[in-house]
């Protein structure tokens, strides 16, 4: 995805070029097809494009619209048609995406974000007014990170050079890793207390050194979509589901698809294969690629993926995932990372998709992620009790009990606790929740200060009174942007799409029954039943799921001993975050072969080194190495 820039010296103050060249050199990886700026005394909009659409390739930006608002905007517009119409008396031949934006915002300023369908981050200059605008899209798929002085704004769609050029020494921000321990951080909070994020679904507006941020977007509670029959879900989830896809495979170049052989990936490799032969789109070819690891138990990916290929009559490129656990890799990442969440032995696999990318000039990958968090992937029925119980609808809610607890082979008792706990409000939940877990190793007193069980039940409260299944639904909504709003990719510029994410899609599962998406027994049943003659019958009918634990586990136990040096006097004991000798514990558990969850491990592990990194570097105040009982290790395997 294309990158963003920019400086506003409130103090009317020239910009610096320096820092401008700078910010335009530590994005040139991300925008690798030219370097363009607008400079106005003390304000500088900058912008770096990675060309993905015939359209794209021209735009003039920071585009100047025709009352003079200056605007960049890094995005893909779904909705070109119905503004194109809209704008067609003040545009000329074939409008561009960010000519489009520019006219939307002419004619209702900020009134036009609720109007814009796609992935999209905007930043605009009102220079007669003196304000700046940031926005982004309603999931955070895209991004503005920005960080106000009392001399001056600065932004950026990507967090790194914020902190590598902020010229003095930055603080940790432990809401931020509170979130980080606990599940993920909230959307608009990044690491460092000085540096915020525009949230998703909102725009901040900056005038006159003050700052207001407000939301134009939320899912309508009162919108309900009620067919007669399961036939008219089925159609009307194809028709939706289709053109998410559709509205992705918008490229000139070829595109490449994660296929895992799972229900999300096939689905939509099989729906933008049968669009592909079936109508005219610009994309000019979609390629697949699958991971692959033969040394997981009960792992059979490598099974499934081959059948898609098959149908699809040609084969995509495959990467062995097993390579983690053989891999010479540090722990340490060699280069400046801006967030904690990485470790160095993904750098192989991240190497191997460049290569990937790069072989074939894949700018696009399409993504997975959002089938089984929306579309009913976890058999989890606890909501759907809850709506029966707080509806009084007793004798359904019976029935239902019972065939739940025959198909999870459970006492009805018990899914009725469940689903009593499910209705509560949640200041109450918390105090019932069972499955709520903040890891042994966490600090009791931080877990407390900063109310780690409240943000993992958090339903961000402006959605008012709701059904358990609408409650459950926006929660999971939160979660995933506050997941998506720190990705970018790791090693090659590109720009990840996401089907299941598209915001029309996302309206409609959330006005539907929540009993067409899961039924007892019938995991995925709306898709299932809508693509029988998209998808290959054995994916269909496919009930294993590969989550991958194995691998991790032998890397890290490559790895122990240089951990446990490490945590003999850890930065994040030290700042108050972990108990150290519980973890260590946890770390000597795994050569004993016990059955532990490797993921929170990690992410420990990564917040360690990266504070390391951070400390190294000079760019937060934390104690120096050198006051560390134990000297850092390159935690290299060994041979």
């Amino acid at each position: 995805m294309s990158v963003q820039a920019g400086i506003w010296n409130f103090d009317g103050k020239p910009i610096d070029p320096n820092l401008i060249a700078g910010i335009n050199s530590s994005l040139k990886q991300q925008g690798p097809d030219g370097e363009f700026s607008w400079v106005d005394g003390s304000i500088a909009l900058l912008y770096r494009p990675l060309h993905t659409t015939a359209e794209s390739r021209r735009e003039k930006q920071p585009h100047i619209t025709r009352r003079g608002f200056v605007l960049t905007w890094d995005g893909r517009l779904d909705n070109r048609d119905e503004l194109t119409h809209e704008f067609r008396p003040y545009l000329e031949g074939d409008p561009t995406d960010v000519a489009l934006v520019g006219a939307a915002f002419d004619h209702w300023e900020i009134d036009c974000f609720r109007r814009i369908l796609g992935d999209w981050a905007a930043s605009i200059w009102k220079p007669q007014q003196r304000e700046l605008i940031l926005g982004i899209d309603y999931l955070a798929i895209r991004h503005i990170f920005y960080y106000i002085r009392t001399d001056r704004i600065w932004w950026s769609t990507d967090l790194a050079p914020l902190v590598q050029l902020a010229g003095t020494r930055l603080h940790i921000d432990d809401d931020y890793i509170a979130g980080y321990l606990a599940h993920e951080p909230h959307a608009h909070l990044t690491p460092y207390r000085e540096i915020r994020e525009v949230p998703p679904a909102h725009f901040i507006s900056v005038c006159g050194r003050s700052t207001r941020i407000e939301r134009y977007w939320v899912l309508n509670s009162k919108a309900r979509i009620r067919y007669k029959t399961d036939e008219e879900y089925e159609e009307h989830f194809r028709c939706v589901f289709r053109q998410a896809v559709r509205r992705r495979l918008r490229s000139d170049s070829p595109i490449l698809a994660e296929l895992s052989g799972g229900l999300d990936s096939s689905s939509i490799v099989c729906m933008a294969d049968d669009i592909l032969s079936n109508s005219a789109v610009s994309s000019s070819r979609l390629d697949t690629l699958s991971y692959y690891d033969k040394t997981e138990p009960n792992g059979d990916d490598w099974i499934y993926f081959p059948k898609v290929e098959e149908k699809r009559g040609r084969t995509g490129f495959h990467i062995d995932a097993s390579k983690r656990a053989t891999s010479q890799t540090a722990l340490e990442c060699p280069e400046f990372r801006a967030l904690p969440g990485y470790l160095g032995t993904e750098r192989q696999l991240d190497d191997d998709c460049a290569d990937v990318a790069r072989s074939g000039g894949y700018r696009i990958v399409l993504s997975g992620i959002g089938g089984d968090e929306f579309l009913g992937g976890v058999p989890d029925p606890r909501a759907q009790l809850a709506d029966l119980f707080v509806r009084f609808k007793f004798a359904s809610l019976a029935k239902q009990l019972s065939a739940w607890g025959i198909a999870k082979r459970r006492p009805w008792v018990h899914l009725l606790g469940q689903a009593l706990a499910e209705s509560l409000p949640p200041s109450l939940k918390q105090y019932v929740a069972k499955d709520v877990k903040v890891e042994p190793w966490v600090d009791v007193g931080f877990t407390k200060r900063h109310r780690v069980v409240s943000h993992i039940l958090d339903l961000s409260g402006y959605f008012g009174f709701l059904l358990p299944t609408h409650r459950s639904f926006v929660h999971g909504l939160a979660l995933m942007a506050d997941r998506l709003a720190k990705w970018s990719p790791a090693l090659c510029a590109q720009e990840t799409r996401y089907p299941y994410l598209d915001q029309t899609l996302i309206e409609f599962i959330w006005s539907i029954p929540a009993t067409q998406l899961l039924r007892p027994g019938q995991r995925r049943s709306l898709m299932r039943r809508s693509l029988v003659n998209i998808v290959p019958p054995d994916i269909l009918s496919r009930r294993t799921k590969q989550l991958g634990g194995r691998t991790p586990i032998v890397a890290l136990e490559r790895q122990l001993d240089s951990c446990e040096r490490i945590f003999d006097s850890p930065l994040s004991s030290r700042l108050g975050y972990i108990r150290s000798a519980l973890f260590v514990e946890q770390l000597r558990a795994v050569k004993t072969g016990k059955d532990i969850h490797i993921l929170p491990i990690l992410k420990t592990i990564s917040l360690e080194l990266w504070l390391r990194d951070l400390q190294r570097r000079q760019l937060i105040g934390v104690p120096s190495l050198s006051q560390l009982s134990v000297p850092p290790s390159p935690l290299r395997a060994p041979a």
